[in-house]
């Protein structure tokens, strides 16, 4: 039986398996935002990024790595903004670039703060920049770490100081939200997503960091309304010790008709902060390619490697149709 053929750079499972997902949409999330992203691509370049389809979902969880296993100090506040902190009120107040912002608040306050607009804006450049240049390495890692970043900016608690509910008694919001919702209810989802040409970079960012943080209040109302007097043994799934379990992460799980009435009363806010950050992850991948003159990518790759994933990429695009991201090892934290 013939098989797909992808170049991958595989992230080892023991490394996945230290990863600590409390501040990022969980693997499944970025691992399901990458490669639908792949697919929703156009044609003409989305054929190489389908190659490189493993790496690029696989990577998609890299920045998490790099900020937990390999404690990279300057990989934290590349993946939220607290715009409280930065007293917000619109996209038009905020700093344009990184610098503008050390130089208002402080490189202290703002990685204090989060800089995640800034990084994929940064970003962004770089990948125009490889794109132009045709440099292959580069073009994935950058696409992929990009995706996340991006991924990031959907989850609505990324955007504020109260990222876990921490400030108001919700302890374990962000998890259950960005991890556990979608792997026990994902399976409803429609990820089917346009992708689009963005003529303006920086708005696009805020447009995102804007709308994500105008969810953090009816994100935290309904669990508030929802966990308010419950005992224990109504809040979490309770193991045989008689204590609320947790998943391989320590994080604790929370019990499924808990989360199954959390996420009606959410009214399909998960899924379309998923299917949305597929769509931009795209568009920003597809806007970088188009200001770098539409380099010819598959020109990158072996004929042969193209010649033989192109039937299962057409096969894989049917079923994208269909709303279904498939094709790989899912990693699930609740299970």
């Amino acid at each position: 039986m013939i098989k797909r053929i992808f170049t991958s750079v595989a992230i080892v499972s023991a490394v996945l398996g230290c990863v600590v997902s409390a501040y990022a949409w969980g693997v499944w999330g970025h691992n399901k935002i990458n490669r639908g992203a792949i697919l929703a691509l156009p044609q003409q370049m989305g054929m190489f990024f389908y190659n490189h389809a493993d790496y690029i979902t696989e990577e998609s969880t890299a920045p998490d790595i790099r900020k937990y296993t390999m404690n990279d100090k300057e990989e934290f506040p590349r993946h939220y903004i607290n715009l409280e902190s930065y007293n917000y009120t619109n996209p038009a107040g905020m700093p344009r670039t990184i610098e503008e912002a050390r130089s208002k608040y402080g490189k202290d306050s703002v990685d204090k703060f989060g800089s995640l607009p800034w990084t994929i804006q940064e970003m962004m450049d770089k990948l125009t920049a490889a794109m132009k240049a045709k440099n292959r390495a580069e073009i994935l890692f950058l696409a992929a770490n990009l995706g996340h970043y991006i991924a990031d900016a959907h989850m609505p608690l990324h955007t504020s100081v109260n990222h876990d509910g921490q400030l108001t008694g919700q302890k374990g919001i962000h998890s259950l939200w960005e991890s556990q919702l979608p792997e026990q209810f994902g399976k409803n989802y429609s990820l089917y997503a346009d992708v689009h040409y963005i003529d303006n970079i920086e708005k696009a960012t805020w447009d995102i960091i804007d709308s994500s943080h105008s969810l953090v209040t009816p994100l935290l109302y309904n669990d508030r309304k929802l966990r308010k007097d419950k005992p224990t043994e109504m809040l979490y799934k309770i193991g045989t010790t008689g204590q609320p379990e947790k998943n391989k992460y320590g994080q604790l799980t929370f019990s499924y008709d808990y989360a199954h009435v959390y996420h009606e009363l959410l009214g399909g806010m998960v899924e379309n902060q998923l299917r949305a950050a597929v769509s931009a992850t795209a568009s920003f991948w597809y806007t970088a390619w188009v200001n770098a003159g539409k380099p010819d990518l598959t020109s990158l790759d072996p004929k042969y490697l193209t010649d033989r994933n192109k039937k299962f990429y057409l096969e894989d695009i049917a079923y994208w149709k269909k709303g279904k991201v498939s094709g790989y090892k899912v990693i699930y934290e609740y299970q």
